[in-house]
């Protein structure tokens, strides 16, 4: 593998730095929609770590979002605690979850493993409107809001949704330069070849599996921080995931650029079409559907899988390369006990 490029460790310091001085230039409504967009990167890099480098489709990580919303919500009012400091523990709860499912949910495989966690995020979502402790189906308010400032309220969320997407990003990146990474890969393209030289398959997606939950868990308790209200419909909409597929579809599954790309288009065009066209509910969802079919048939790896085949870009390249020979090795002579059995 080649040695890591210093310029993705400058770009993510550049967005570092962008994120931390973003509240001096830009008024709440900005700040709340780029909060959105940040907490909507993580989900899809997390979606993109289990689909792209897995090979596990799923349609349920709804679940993990929820769960995440609803113990944030729950711990800090129950405890007093100011919500900032539950935003670990939700993304504990997110990865708590996909732990004890994963046994079962790895018993099923390709589209019954995507129709199985669609299953286990409903089955959830019933449970969680039962208890009245959760508000039923109503929801419930984060009363814990009182303990923070007001003024400085939004400006903390954003930070900590900024901190969430960086991590994400920075975090997928090196993960797949790691060993790890590479058996991820392998278990994804050939699972009985990776077998085969030792990699422990059960095990890798284990891992993959448990840190998407724990992504999804920290994006859905952020996000719903910010909005100071969960309600089971909300938490565990099925949109969480369908906008994470769309993202990565557009910008390419199985790569780390994908996400980033695929987020700047969606909300680009949400834009577009929402406020400069004014489309309804149900024109919006054609339009969108449309785009991402024909990115599907024009370009199969998506616009960055485009990219990189046309032009050539790197990019957060995570792709391994084998050592170069040495040629005086490859014009040296065979030895002579060897030079007879080379035909």
């Amino acid at each position: 593998m080649r040695p890591p490029s210093l310029v993705p460790w400058i770009g993510f310091a550049a967005a570092a730095l962008a994120i931390a001085f973003a509240p001096t230039v830009a008024d709440g409504g900005l700040l709340r929609l780029l909060s959105e967009v940040l907490i909507t990167l993580a989900m899809a890099q997390m979606w993109n770590l289990l689909a792209g480098y897995t090979g596990l489709v799923s349609m349920g990580h709804q679940a993990f979002a929820g769960i995440g919303a609803y113990v944030l919500f729950v711990a800090s009012d129950r405890l007093g605690i100011s919500p900032y400091w539950m935003v670990p523990v939700a993304g504990l709860g997110g990865a708590l979850l996909a732990a004890l499912v994963a046994p079962l949910m790895f018993r099923l495989r390709d589209a019954y493993f995507s129709i199985g966690m669609w299953v286990l995020a409903e089955i959830v979502r019933l449970l969680v409107a039962k208890f009245p402790l959760f508000g039923g189906e109503s929801g419930v308010p984060l009363q814990a809001v009182r303990l923070v400032e007001a003024e400085s309220f939004q400006q903390n969320a954003f930070w900590i949704s900024g901190a969430i997407g960086l991590a994400a990003v920075a975090g997928v990146y090196l993960l797949m330069r790691s060993p790890f990474g590479l058996g991820l890969m392998a278990v994804r393209d050939n699972e009985l070849a990776a077998t085969s030289i030792g990699v422990n398959v059960w095990r890798n997606r284990f891992i993959a599996f448990v840190l998407s939950g724990l992504g999804f868990g920290l994006a859905g308790g952020a996000h719903f921080m910010g909005t100071m209200f969960v309600s089971p419909d909300s938490a565990f909409d099925i949109n969480w995931v369908v906008t994470a597929m769309f993202i990565v579809i557009i910008g390419g599954i199985g790569t780390i650029e994908g996400p980033l790309i695929g987020t700047v288009i969606y909300f680009g065009l949400r834009e577009l079409f929402n406020t400069w066209f004014a489309m309804s509910g149900g024109w919006y969802l054609i339009a969108m559907g449309c785009i991402a079919i024909a990115v599907m048939l024009l370009a199969p790896r998506g616009l960055w899988g485009l990219a990189r085949e046309r032009w050539g870009w790197r990019g957060l390249s995570v792709q391994r390369h084998p050592p170069p020979r040495d040629e005086a090795s490859l014009s040296a002579p065979l030895p002579p006990s060897t030079q007879g059995r080379t035909a």
